[in-house]
Formats: C-alpha cells, sequence, structure tokens
C-alpha cells in the first residue's frame, strides 16, 4: 500500500514496504525518484538498518552467538505500520517482533518521518532501545536519482558537487564489497566535485569519509537539481549499477560502514557502529532538496 504526501512544490509517494519511496514529483509533474526498472536495479530508494551493506557469510555474532542478516539489514523488506499522517507528513514505525528476534535479538521500535516544507523533504530517522542492554546498529539511506533529469541532456552531463571545497578520503572495498580496512584520498575537481560518467562505478560503490555535507547533483547544461543534506551521517555513498549506462545515480548517506572482508563482525566490538543505550532513542535528520 502507497500514501501520498504534496504540498504546492511536491507530491511523494511511500510504500509501507520498508518505508520506501516510490515517487518525487515537482508541481510540474517532473519525476525526480529513480523508478525501479529491474535491468539495473529493481529498488528506488531503501531505507538501511540494522546494518549498512554486506556482512561476510551474512552473518554476525553478539554474545557469541551467531546471527544471520541479510545485505542492509531487514527494514527494506518490512511492512511498517502507519502511525499519523496529513497533507504534507507522515510518520512509519516498525517493531521488534519473533520474526526480528531470530536475526537481530533486540527490542526496539523504529521510525521513519517524511516532512514536506517548500521544495525540500526532510527525513527523520527515529530508533528507541527497548532492550535492557546495549542496542548497536546501523542506519541510512539510499534513494536513486533520474539522470539526466532534462530531455537533451546527457548523463556526463552532470556532476556530484559539493557545497564547500575540500579533500575526502574514500573507503576502499575489495572486489566481493567489504572493507579491505584502508582509506585514501579522493580528490575532486576544483576540490568541489566528482563528473559523473558510468565507469566511475565499475568497482560499485564510491564511500566517502570526511566529506562535506551537503552535495548536489546538477548540470550547468540544465536547470533542474537535487540537493541531499545529511548533517548527522559519517559516510557518504555515490553508486549505480557496475559496469552499465544505468540512467540513475543513487546517493547514500550512512552512519556506519559494511563488514571487513573474511571476518564475521561481533556487532557489540565493530567501531563505527550506534551504541544506544538501554530506554535511549537516537535520531538523524537528512533531507532532499528538489529544483
Amino acid at each position: 500500500m502507497e500514501y501520498t504526501i504534496k504540498n504546492s512544490h511536491l507530491t511523494v509517494r511511500i510504500s509501507r514496504m520498508g518505508g520506501e519511496l516510490r515517487s518525487v514529483k515537482s508541481a510540474e509533474g517532473l519525476e525526480y525518484l529513480w523508478q525501479g526498472d529491474p535491468k539495473y536495479w529493481g529498488d528506488r530508494a531503501p531505507n538501511i538498518f540494522p546494518y549498512v551493506g554486506r556482512l561476510t557469510k551474512g552473518q554476525y555474532t553478539l554474545n557469541g552467538k551467531a546471527y544471520d542478516m541479510p545485505g542492509h539489514g531487514f527494514v527494506g523488506k518490512s511492512t511498517l505500520d502507519v502511525k499519523s499522517q496529513s497533507e504534507d507528513s507522515i510518520s512509519l514505525e516498525l517493531k521488534s517482533s519473533p520474526a526480528t528476534y531470530k536475526i537481530y535479538p533486540f527490542d526496539f521500535i523504529y521510525r521513519i518521518h517524511y516532512r514536506l516544507q517548500d521544495h525540500t523533504l526532510h527525513i527523520s530517522y527515529e530508533v528507541r532501545n527497548e532492550s535492557a542492554s546495549v542496542m548497536y546498529f546501523g542506519i541510512g539511506g539510499h534513494p536513486g536519482f533520474n539522470v539526466p533529469l532534462e530531455s537533451g541532456l546527457a548523463f556526463e552531463d552532470y556532476t556530484l558537487e559539493f557545497s564547500h571545497a575540500h579533500t575526502p578520503f574514500r573507503i576502499n572495498f575489495t572486489p566481493a564489497c567489504f572493507l579491505d580496512g584502508t582509506r585514501t584520498e579522493y580528490p575532486l575537481e576544483e576540490n568541489i566535485r566528482i563528473p559523473l560518467a558510468h565507469n566511475l562505478f565499475d568497482q560499485d560503490a564510491i564511500v566517502l569519509a570526511q566529506m562535506d555535507r551537503t552535495v548536489s547533483l546538477k548540470s550547468s547544461k540544465g536547470s533542474r537539481g537535487v540537493t541531499v543534506a545529511y548533517p548527522d551521517m559519517t559516510y557518504l555513498g555515490f553508486w549505480h549499477r557496475p559496469e552499465s549506462d544505468a540512467p540513475y545515480v543513487c546517493i547514500e548517506p550512512w552512519a556506519s560502514l559494511p563488514s571487513r572482508q573474511d571476518i564475521v563482525e561481533d556487532l557489540s566490538k565493530q567501531p563505527d557502529l550506534i551504541s544506544l543505550k538501554s530506554g535511549s532513542e537516537y535520531i538523524n535528520n537528512w533531507s532532499i532538496t528538489l529544483w
């Protein structure tokens, strides 16, 4: 089931399945969100919880016990309940259950809030730990955006441009898409932008650390673009299907990283995971602005 929120500038559709965005359109009807062509990638904007990326052997350990966990966690394949809705906002919720205990042994409440303000879609992740012990998790977003956004333009006409000049670090991955334990400087064009090209993703995602917290998908030849702001996220990924001419790019703000190659991670010891005390709440806000 899908729900619609709108204002005078934007119309947004959201699914109960994973709380995933299904459509983000301007008042003129321009679709900004990738529409899930399975030839390239069947999803559109998955939400990530309670683990970002892949786990070695699809497993982690906790208190000496091994658990299976799918890539990017399980919230994306879970049906969320709608807790509130107005014309321009909606909140969805997933609570722990016997099904989640089998793969994630914590009592929790996960909420995602969407709210429109002018040309901006505000997104807020909220997690409450209802367990008696510390809860460990990762969280993030994975929206895909159509490229090009305007007729007559090409994928290569676009850039990913940060709001400030800087030199981020790239998190290096093995060919199997696990961490290799290193990071290297990732120079930007004029210290501020990444020109898009399909072969940029031939080795899979580009994941950055120590990056600016605002990035825009834009073209000097056009007038339409997307700005994603992620003040509470530590990492940022860019991706489309490797070795393809996929007409989209994902901008992925992450709070943590995948597992290391050939290491089954102990969830309580992985250093970049969020540690949430019993009875505490975690909130992470980010946004998508369309123009």
